[in-house]
Protein backbone atom coordinates (compact mmCIF):
# COMPACT_ATOMS: atom_id res chain seq x y z
CA UNK A 1 0.00 0.00 0.00
CA UNK A 2 1.34 2.58 -1.23
CA UNK A 3 1.56 6.11 1.24
CA UNK A 4 -0.29 8.89 0.47
CA UNK A 5 1.50 12.74 1.02
CA UNK A 6 -0.54 15.85 2.52
CA UNK A 7 1.77 18.68 1.52
CA UNK A 8 4.36 19.61 -1.49
CA UNK A 9 7.01 19.81 1.17
CA UNK A 10 6.37 15.77 2.29
CA UNK A 11 7.01 14.96 -0.78
CA UNK A 12 10.01 17.65 -1.10
CA UNK A 13 11.54 15.27 1.92
CA UNK A 14 10.65 11.56 0.77
CA UNK A 15 12.44 12.64 -2.27
CA UNK A 16 15.52 13.90 -0.90
CA UNK A 17 15.55 11.37 2.02
CA UNK A 18 14.22 8.38 -0.04
CA UNK A 19 18.01 7.03 -1.37
CA UNK A 20 19.28 7.70 2.70
CA UNK A 21 16.44 5.74 4.12
CA UNK A 22 17.32 2.68 1.42
CA UNK A 23 20.57 2.80 2.21
CA UNK A 24 20.14 2.83 6.38
CA UNK A 25 17.79 -0.24 5.52
CA UNK A 26 20.67 -2.62 3.93
CA UNK A 27 21.85 -4.03 6.86
CA UNK A 28 25.41 -5.12 8.28
CA UNK A 29 27.99 -6.01 5.74
CA UNK A 30 30.12 -9.49 5.60
CA UNK A 31 33.14 -6.85 6.69
CA UNK A 32 31.87 -5.69 9.67
CA UNK A 33 30.22 -9.00 11.20
CA UNK A 34 33.23 -10.10 10.49
CA UNK A 35 35.46 -7.42 11.87
CA UNK A 36 33.27 -7.83 14.96
CA UNK A 37 33.40 -11.64 15.69
CA UNK A 38 37.25 -10.51 15.31
CA UNK A 39 37.29 -7.93 18.20
CA UNK A 40 34.89 -10.67 20.63
CA UNK A 41 37.20 -12.96 20.00
CA UNK A 42 40.35 -11.05 21.01
CA UNK A 43 38.43 -10.08 24.11
CA UNK A 44 37.39 -13.83 24.78
CA UNK A 45 41.37 -15.13 24.81
CA UNK A 46 42.20 -12.57 26.29
CA UNK A 47 40.17 -13.22 29.71
CA UNK A 48 40.45 -17.02 28.96
CA UNK A 49 43.46 -17.10 31.44
CA UNK A 50 41.65 -15.53 34.00
CA UNK A 51 39.30 -17.96 34.11
CA UNK A 52 41.05 -20.71 34.01
CA UNK A 53 43.25 -19.68 36.36
CA UNK A 54 40.57 -18.63 38.99
CA UNK A 55 39.18 -22.36 38.05
CA UNK A 56 42.28 -23.72 39.08
CA UNK A 57 42.81 -22.32 42.54
CA UNK A 58 39.18 -22.52 43.76
CA UNK A 59 39.99 -26.24 42.64
CA UNK A 60 43.16 -26.58 44.47
CA UNK A 61 42.16 -24.92 47.64
CA UNK A 62 39.10 -26.88 47.88
CA UNK A 63 40.93 -30.47 47.54
CA UNK A 64 43.48 -28.90 50.12
CA UNK A 65 41.10 -27.35 52.24
CA UNK A 66 39.03 -30.27 52.33
CA UNK A 67 42.49 -33.24 53.78
CA UNK A 68 42.94 -30.12 56.17
CA UNK A 69 39.94 -31.18 57.51
CA UNK A 70 40.18 -34.76 57.47
CA UNK A 71 43.74 -34.65 58.89
CA UNK A 72 42.48 -32.51 61.83
CA UNK A 73 39.21 -34.76 62.24
CA UNK A 74 42.38 -37.71 62.37
CA UNK A 75 43.83 -36.19 65.16
CA UNK A 76 40.86 -35.21 66.89
CA UNK A 77 39.73 -38.63 67.23
CA UNK A 78 43.15 -39.98 68.55
CA UNK A 79 43.66 -38.01 71.05
CA UNK A 80 39.55 -37.91 72.03
CA UNK A 81 40.49 -41.76 72.52
CA UNK A 82 43.00 -41.12 75.32
CA UNK A 83 42.28 -41.18 78.81
CA UNK A 84 41.05 -37.55 80.85
CA UNK A 85 44.44 -37.69 82.39
CA UNK A 86 46.87 -39.52 79.68
CA UNK A 87 50.23 -37.99 79.68
CA UNK A 88 52.40 -40.65 78.17
CA UNK A 89 50.76 -41.31 75.01
CA UNK A 90 53.21 -40.14 71.86
CA UNK A 91 50.34 -39.38 69.32
CA UNK A 92 52.96 -38.15 67.15
CA UNK A 93 53.71 -41.28 65.73
CA UNK A 94 51.03 -43.73 64.36
CA UNK A 95 49.79 -46.02 65.29
CA UNK A 96 49.88 -43.97 68.33
CA UNK A 97 52.67 -44.94 71.49
CA UNK A 98 52.08 -46.08 74.96
CA UNK A 99 54.91 -44.11 76.28
CA UNK A 100 56.95 -41.13 74.83
CA UNK A 101 54.66 -38.49 74.18
CA UNK A 102 52.66 -35.79 76.02
CA UNK A 103 48.82 -37.22 75.78
CA UNK A 104 46.20 -34.88 77.02
CA UNK A 105 48.54 -33.00 79.07
CA UNK A 106 48.10 -35.56 82.25
CA UNK A 107 46.67 -33.75 85.48
CA UNK A 108 47.10 -30.16 84.64
CA UNK A 109 46.09 -27.41 86.71
CA UNK A 110 42.77 -25.63 86.61
CA UNK A 111 42.56 -22.98 83.76
CA UNK A 112 46.37 -24.23 81.80
CA UNK A 113 47.12 -25.20 78.69
CA UNK A 114 49.86 -27.06 77.40
CA UNK A 115 50.83 -27.05 73.07
CA UNK A 116 50.40 -24.78 70.96
CA UNK A 117 48.04 -23.34 67.83
CA UNK A 118 49.00 -20.91 64.86
CA UNK A 119 49.97 -18.23 64.94
CA UNK A 120 52.30 -19.35 68.26
CA UNK A 121 54.88 -21.37 67.34
CA UNK A 122 55.25 -25.16 67.42
CA UNK A 123 55.85 -27.19 70.02
CA UNK A 124 57.11 -30.02 70.24
CA UNK A 125 55.02 -33.13 71.80
CA UNK A 126 52.14 -31.38 69.82
CA UNK A 127 52.93 -30.86 66.45
CA UNK A 128 52.74 -33.32 63.58
CA UNK A 129 53.91 -33.42 60.03
CA UNK A 130 51.93 -35.26 56.86
CA UNK A 131 53.41 -36.00 53.41
CA UNK A 132 50.52 -35.35 50.40
CA UNK A 133 49.05 -38.61 50.93
CA UNK A 134 48.20 -38.35 54.42
CA UNK A 135 51.20 -40.38 55.79
CA UNK A 136 52.41 -39.01 59.09
CA UNK A 137 56.27 -37.79 58.46
CA UNK A 138 59.23 -38.24 61.03
CA UNK A 139 59.94 -34.36 60.55
CA UNK A 140 58.75 -31.44 59.05
CA UNK A 141 61.51 -31.51 55.57
CA UNK A 142 59.31 -32.22 52.74
CA UNK A 143 56.03 -31.85 54.93
CA UNK A 144 53.10 -30.83 52.99
CA UNK A 145 50.42 -30.16 56.19
CA UNK A 146 51.35 -29.98 59.42
CA UNK A 147 49.15 -30.49 62.58
CA UNK A 148 49.22 -28.67 65.52
CA UNK A 149 47.40 -28.74 68.42
CA UNK A 150 46.71 -27.57 72.32
CA UNK A 151 45.18 -28.68 75.52
CA UNK A 152 43.03 -26.31 77.82
CA UNK A 153 41.47 -27.26 80.78
CA UNK A 154 38.86 -24.82 82.12
CA UNK A 155 38.20 -22.99 85.50
CA UNK A 156 36.85 -26.43 87.30
CA UNK A 157 39.65 -28.96 85.96
CA UNK A 158 37.22 -31.37 84.56
CA UNK A 159 36.78 -30.50 81.26
CA UNK A 160 39.67 -30.10 78.21
CA UNK A 161 39.18 -28.44 75.14
CA UNK A 162 41.11 -29.93 72.60
CA UNK A 163 42.20 -27.48 69.74
CA UNK A 164 43.42 -29.12 66.34
CA UNK A 165 44.61 -27.06 63.27
CA UNK A 166 46.31 -28.43 60.48
CA UNK A 167 47.82 -25.96 57.88
CA UNK A 168 48.72 -26.83 54.15
CA UNK A 169 52.40 -25.99 54.06
CA UNK A 170 53.47 -26.01 50.00
CA UNK A 171 50.64 -25.00 47.84
CA UNK A 172 52.10 -25.54 44.45
CA UNK A 173 51.06 -22.64 42.15
CA UNK A 174 48.91 -21.08 44.66
CA UNK A 175 49.14 -17.65 45.54
CA UNK A 176 47.53 -16.40 48.63
CA UNK A 177 46.82 -17.84 52.42
CA UNK A 178 47.70 -21.43 52.11
CA UNK A 179 44.36 -22.94 53.81
CA UNK A 180 43.88 -24.60 57.25
CA UNK A 181 41.54 -25.77 58.92
CA UNK A 182 40.43 -25.54 62.70
CA UNK A 183 38.43 -28.48 65.26
CA UNK A 184 37.71 -28.23 68.49
CA UNK A 185 36.37 -30.67 70.71
CA UNK A 186 35.74 -30.92 74.37
CA UNK A 187 36.36 -33.98 76.72
CA UNK A 188 34.99 -34.13 79.97
CA UNK A 189 36.47 -36.20 83.47
CA UNK A 190 33.63 -38.66 83.40
CA UNK A 191 34.38 -39.69 79.99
Amino acid sequence: MAREFTSISEIKLAKRYGKNSVRSERGVTLIETMMAALILIIAVVGLLPVFILGFQINEQQGDIATRNTEYAQDKIESLINLSFNDSATDTTVYPPAATGGQGLGGSMAVSSSVGSVPPAAVVTGYVDYLDTNGTLLTSSTSADFRRQWSIATDSTGTLKTITVVVTSLQVAGVKGLAPSSTLVVVKSSGL
